[in-house]
């Protein structure tokens, strides 16, 4: 079975308090390993203004995971459940070319 490298970048609000965004991050990674991905690195990259507001926020905690998977079934249910998560402003799953 093939692996492929994946990248996935997700923003947290910014009034989430620091052990709220900790378990967050925890549930999503573990998530993640629970269906079959190897998670390479999860960190914070940093807090960021956006250009416009996006559910009434002006800026958003972003965090990056790099990632092996060798099938979909860790982004599909990673991509359905930060979608009703309402700590998870907007997220975005990219394949890696490296």
């Amino acid at each position: 079975m093939e692996t492929t490298k994946y990248e996935i970048t997700y923003i947290i609000r910014p009034d989430l308090d620091d052990a709220a965004k900790t378990a967050l991050v925890e549930r999503f990674d573990n998530l993640l390993k629970d269906n079959g991905a190897e998670l390479i690195n999860s960190k914070d990259w940093s807090k960021r203004r956006f250009a416009y507001e996006i559910g009434g926020f002006n800026e958003g905690i972003y965090h990056v995971i790099t990632l092996n998977a060798t099938n979909d079934e860790a982004l599909n249910e990673f991509d359905r459940l930060s979608k009703i998560n309402d700590s998870i402003l907007r997220h975005m799953i990219v394949k890696r070319e490296d």
